[in-house]
């Protein structure tokens, strides 16, 4: 029998998880699911509070939800690796087939938000982690780095620009207009030609291509070195090092451009992710933040179900198609509303999983994947 001992779930990694998912969903509330209606502010003090709203969220989650998502990704794929040696199995080839499945989801999510999944940049992007699952730490840190310095955007600041601009900007105009129609079967049509094309070549555009297989190698080595399982002491060293860093950085962007600024930018949200995440997992040896987050945990076992259901909710609270509440609600409401969805999936997901092992969707994933 292979001696690879199997790894269990890490409460802090839930509940971090579900924290991930639940900042991903109010920012996209807030954004009306790419939809850009809104209703005019009926006061000086309303526009205020939209804007402070928008700004808070943005400043505190944006690049940085995604990026602890991106993490959890890569650490789960160790865990379930591990897990499979330790029944002297691969988990190689099952894990190819299984982004082939998490592409099918993310069309599923992309039917009902334009041009906004990230799924899909995980499911392309994953078999990077495959060829590199048995390598040392220091290899695995080695290769990380060369995707998270953004190779491509430091050439194109030496004067070397090999990549064109990928996102053509008819593409979220042509999405609107569609949406705008209040016709399903039309918008379910584009967001999944139009609106996956237009969400890669973001991510392409704005640095993520490469980015994301750095983050998912840096989950890779935190799942090998139990880093969630550990005392406090690394995560406290994670805290000093992304504070100096985030300031730094924020200071460095703010005066940059091009670029340059999309570096900066990419590594001010790596730095301020391990500012996040250090803090949440500190926190979470208190047994009281355990209690108040509690919820999260449940909501990150079944983070592909609430990530899938929370654009289909979405869609059918803001777009013309359903309720088309997008003139309605301002930014400060939608916020509120997105609060009340996140309670009452936390709530759902209790339920759930006080009867099942995993959430819907998961349950499906899993099922696929071990298909013989």
């Amino acid at each position: 029998m292979n001696q690879t001992s199997k790894m269990n779930r890490v409460d802090s990694v839930d509940a971090l998880r579900g924290f991930a998912v639940v900042a991903i969903m109010l920012l996209h509330f807030i954004e009306h699911f790419i939809y850009g209606v809104y209703p005019e502010a009926t006061s000086e003090t309303a526009k205020l509070l939209n804007q402070s709203v928008w700004d808070g969220l943005f400043f505190i989650f944006a690049g940085k939800s995604y990026t602890i998502f991106a993490l959890l990704f890569g650490f789960t794929f160790i865990v379930q690796q591990r897990n499979q040696e330790a029944k002297d199995r691969d988990f190689g080839g099952r894990f190819a087939w299984r982004l082939v499945i998490l592409m099918l989801f993310a069309t599923l999510n992309a039917a009902f938000f334009p041009g906004g999944d990230v799924l899909m940049l995980f499911a392309v992007m994953g078999f990077v982690m495959i060829p590199l699952r048995r390598l040392s730490k220091g290899w695995l840190l080695a290769i990380a780095m060369l995707f998270l310095i953004q190779p491509i955007e430091l050439l194109e600041c030496l004067g070397i620009n090999f990549m064109p601009t990928m996102l053509n900007e008819s593409y979220y105009p042509t999405l609107k207009t569609i949406t705008d129609s209040g016709e399903f079967w039309p918008m379910i049509v584009a967001n999944i030609t139009i609106g996956q094309l237009a969400s890669l070549f973001w991510a392409i555009d704005a640095g993520r291509l490469l980015q994301a297989p750095g983050l998912f190698i840096l989950g890779m080595i935190l799942a090998r070195g139990d880093y969630f399982s550990r005392g406090v002491e690394f995560w406290v060293k994670t805290f000093i090092v992304g504070f100096i860093a985030s300031f730094v950085l924020y200071v460095a962007k703010m005066s940059s451009s091009n670029s340059l600024q999309i570096i900066l930018t990419m590594w001010y949200n790596i730095a301020f992710t391990a500012l996040l995440v250090s803090i949440f997992v500190i926190l979470y040896q208190s047994d009281i933040f355990q209690k108040m987050t509690n919820g999260l945990r449940f909501y990150g076992r079944m983070s592909l179900t609430n990530y899938v259901s929370q654009s289909i909710i979405g869609s059918l609270i803001f777009f013309p198609y359903a309720l088309g509440l997008a003139s309605t609600l301002g930014i400060a409401w939608s916020f509120i509303v997105g609060l009340i969805v996140m309670f009452a999936q936390i709530q759902f997901c209790r339920w759930w999983l006080k009867k099942h092992k995993q959430g819907p969707l998961e349950s499906i994933w899993h099922r696929i994947t071990w298909l013989k």
